[in-house]
């Protein structure tokens, strides 16, 4: 089971204010003491000003190095892509200097590509020293959704990154072709925090902690990795 520390808030200014904080603690930590910051994100509105603040820090931003949790297998233009969020929100002001390793690169599907971007994640600083995770109302995380194509493999996996295809929902939205952290690469942090809002999401979380499986509720899997030291945050 992960080492869960939990934090409930009563309002989403207030998980804005300690998420930012944190986030400034460890990446400043791990740059004295390594030189260099790995800070795994995903994007959604939860951590997103979290992000806005953390771009004016005055931290040595090149030596940080910004990666995504998961990606939707659409253009950097699209309007649902998770870079261009990043790069509108965090990897501004102070922030721009980050390198930025992206998981979308010019395959014709998320299964054909996964290669590369495995390579590129492999060549990231490991263990990373932060992944922020969010949590969908149908109990997925990262883009390891319930029943999808590729689930079986992406929590089983030694590899970093995995291609997903999710059954199309209200979740997924129409964009089921996802690139996505395996459960390997979940684990593979110092430190994660999951984002969680409203109560709906409290219930699926909840639900999460109880016996059951992976499959219909994949946020399971991460919640049963032994050690991992998760930090989740709710807010109303």
């Amino acid at each position: 089971m992960a080492l869960l520390n939990e934090k409930f808030f009563d309002s989403k200014d207030e998980m804005t204010e300690h998420l930012a904080s944190l986030l400034e603690d460890t990446l400043s930590t791990a740059l004295q003491s390594d030189g260099k910051a790995s800070m795994l994100v995903s994007g959604g509105s939860s951590p997103a000003p979290a992000y806005k603040r953390l771009s004016n820090l005055d931290l040595d931003w090149s030596k940080v190095t910004v990666a995504m949790v998961d990606e939707r297998w659409v253009e950097p233009t699209h309007e649902k892509s998770n870079e261009a969020f990043i790069n509108s929100t965090l990897l501004q002001n102070n922030a721009s200097t980050a390198d930025f390793v992206t998981m979308k690169n010019s395959a014709e599907s998320a299964e054909l590509g996964q290669a590369a971007v495995e390579g590129e994640y492999q060549s990231l600083k490991q263990p990373f020293d932060v992944t922020i995770l969010g949590m969908g109302p149908d109990g997925h995380t990262a883009s390891l959704f319930p029943n999808a194509s590729g689930l079986e493999s992406a929590l089983h996996t030694e590899q970093l990154v995995c291609a997903i295809n999710a059954i199309q929902s209200e979740v997924t939205g129409s964009i089921t072709e996802r690139m996505s952290l395996s459960l390997c690469g979940i684990a593979n942090t110092k430190h994660a925090i999951l984002l969680i809002s409203g109560d709906a999401k409290r219930e699926i979380y909840e639900e999460a902690k109880q016996p059951g499986s992976e499959f219909d509720i994949p946020l399971r899997a991460v919640l049963g990795l032994p050690d991992l030291n998760l930090s989740v945050f709710w807010c109303p």
